[in-house]
């Protein structure tokens, strides 16, 4: 994960082929309606062609990978091969036996590196779960960035892009920040798809990827991703619902999170009028 300054405004969607045509339709959609126009889901329906998606609203837990000995070194490891935690990290990934104990998970799913698969393993193993692998909750590319100091990264020109026009930076050998999203978010949206109502899942997965789906569920800009927090072994939640996302906590660094099991109820894609009673 690329740390962040605070930064600026963008787009929420990015890369080729129809999802970028879709893209751009709503984001024209958007600057005409704001918040008055239909749902951007519904309108990728339309852009598509087809119905909107089947929708549950089962709970996405976005787990970021416990701390590893990249991360304490100042390293960018990216995609590197062999990158576990350190034992900052491994404290941090057997704490969560504890702080998720009040939670039901359905299913683990995990990104294909050695870093995530270590954060979940106490945790699988005392649910008696099999994590999934999921190719498109991998890192992101950084390409020739991969391996290097940040403290030297902060000194190519590429990382003013990186912080204030995100949606524009692609790394060298590498891939666009736009392309992660896109990737990111498809792959969550297909899991949850998958789950019943009130179902609970994790996907325990990377910095900038968690940023990104975030900045989707909130209905930022990509260019504003820079200003969420993901911390190492924090856990934001999600719940996606027909009309809306909700987006329950974010970068959670503490004890008991069983208060975010979802509630049962008929009218989950709705808000509360004056605001939440404090039930997740």
């Amino acid at each position: 994960m690329v740390p962040a300054r605070r930064g600026g405004a963008g787009d929420t969607f990015g890369g080729p082929g129809a999802l970028g045509v879709a893209a751009a339709a709503i984001s024209e959609d958007d600057a005409e309606f704001g918040e008055r126009g239909p749902c951007r889901w519904a309108r990728a329906a339309l852009v598509f062609g087809g119905p909107l998606p089947s929708a549950g609203v089962a709970t996405l837990i976005l787990l970021r990978h416990a701390r590893s000995a990249a991360n304490g070194s100042g390293i960018l490891a990216g995609r590197s091969a062999g990158v576990g935690l350190d034992e900052t990290g491994a404290g941090q990934a057997a704490g969560l036996v504890d702080r998720l104990a009040g939670v039901p998970l359905r299913e683990v799913v995990v990104s294909p590196l050695q870093r995530c698969q270590e954060t979940v393993a106490g945790l699988v193993a005392q649910r008696e779960l099999s994590p999934v692998v999921e190719p498109d909750l991998v890192e992101v590319d950084y390409g020739q960035w991969t391996g290097r100091k940040i403290s030297e990264l902060t000194e190519e020109p590429l990382w003013r892009v990186v912080q204030q026009h995100p949606s524009a930076a692609v790394f060298p050998d590498g891939e666009g920040l736009a392309q992660v999203q896109a990737r990111a978010v498809a792959a969550v949206r297909a899991w949850d798809r998958r789950l019943a109502d009130d179902e609970v899942w994790l996907a325990c997965t990377h910095g900038d990827v968690i940023k990104a789906v975030l900045a989707d569920a909130l209905g930022m800009h990509l260019d504003a991703f820079q200003r969420i927090v993901v911390d190492p072994c924090s856990v934001s939640v999600v719940r996606y619902t027909r009309t809306r996302p909700f987006v329950v906590k974010v970068n959670d660094t503490g004890g008991d999170v069983s208060a975010l099991v979802p509630p049962k109820s008929s009218e989950a894609s709705d808000a509360v009028v004056g605001g939440s009673t404090g039930g997740a």
